[in-house]
């Protein structure tokens, strides 16, 4: 769900759909953009979530946008469901606006191959998970280096973030739910030792590991003494930190518009205490008791 690239006013979509043909459809409720960005966009279904409007997308690369990868797209139109299936090829235009509630969607899209209704029916999971976790080489917020091992034999909690992210609803309700998560765990005793939390900064150039101390303790009450003994910030090299993303599906990238921003999706996973991937929320709709309980759940 990059339901995290940024920022404010709802899109609107004006669809084609049809198997091979096209229908067209306008909303005047909401209004795209001039300025927004568009581009070609083909792939698979992977999976549908109805309720949420989103479509998980097995797609190929999208010249001068990203590459390929399986990513969550937010598709407005309620006429769209009916005809959008796990197994469908389609193509149609992701849209990027910078203006948006939600800035990043998909419109224009055209079912070019329907689903084979004999094929068995494909699995609504994260490809990643039971998978390894790729390991990685970051320094924390006390200047240390840590990786995968550092956290061997607990359950680990990952999300991404940067320090100077302006929007409530992504690295500050990540950070906040981490803060939360962490309180629950240092007050349970059985989880006190088994459960860790690692924040992940994608922005090397300005959150240096001082500074994502200063960040952490802001979460911590202001606390100087406050420890990091289960939630630990990170950064690393980008090419580094992109290889973890790319993993996971997280996408980020610096605003061309405005240089202080980094457009970005939301990605926190859960990994088991022998290493693997057992849990990925793309979203920022997870509590903090959601991802404690998940954690737990790796464990076994």
């Amino acid at each position: 769900m990059r339901k995290a690239f940024i920022f404010l006013a709802l899109a609107s979509l004006i669809g084609l759909i049809s198997c091979g043909g096209a229908s067209t459809e306008t909303s005047n409720a909401n209004a795209v953009s001039p300025n927004a960005k568009r581009y070609p966009l083909k792939g698979k279904i992977v999976s549908v979530d109805r309720d949420k409007k989103i479509a998980s997308i097995d797609h190929e690369a999208i010249e001068g946008s990203m590459s390929a990868m399986t990513m969550d797209f937010p598709i407005h139109a309620d006429w769209a469901w009916d005809s959008l299936k796990p197994g469908a090829e389609i193509s149609g235009e992701l849209v990027v606006d910078n203006t948006a509630k939600e800035p990043y969607f998909l419109e224009n899209i055209v079912v070019i191959s329907a689903p084979d209704p004999n094929a068995p029916a494909a699995s609504t999971e994260p490809k990643q998970i039971g998978q390894p976790a790729p390991d990685f080489s970051l320094t924390n917020q006390d200047a240390k280096k840590i990786s995968l091992k550092t956290f061997e034999g607990k359950a680990l909690a990952i999300t991404f973030i940067y320090a100077k992210c302006p929007l409530p609803e992504f690295c500050i309700k990540m950070s906040a739910n981490f803060r939360d998560a962490e309180r629950m765990i240092k007050a349970d005793a059985a989880l006190r030792d088994k459960l860790r939390l690692l924040s992940i900064s994608f922005d090397p150039e300005n959150d240096t590991p001082e500074k994502l101390r200063a960040y952490g303790i802001t979460y911590m009450g202001n606390d100087p003494n406050a420890t990091f003994d289960v939630w630990q910030l990170a950064v690393g090299p980008d090419a580094e930190v992109r290889k973890i993303a790319d993993f996971y599906g997280l996408r980020y990238e610096v605003n061309p518009d405005n240089k202080a921003i980094i457009d970005h999706s939301l990605r926190t996973v859960v990994i088991s205490p022998e290493g693997k991937v057992t849990k990925i929320f793309a979203g920022n709709d997870w509590t903090p008791t959601q991802l404690v309980d998940a954690m737990k759940a790796s464990e076994k």
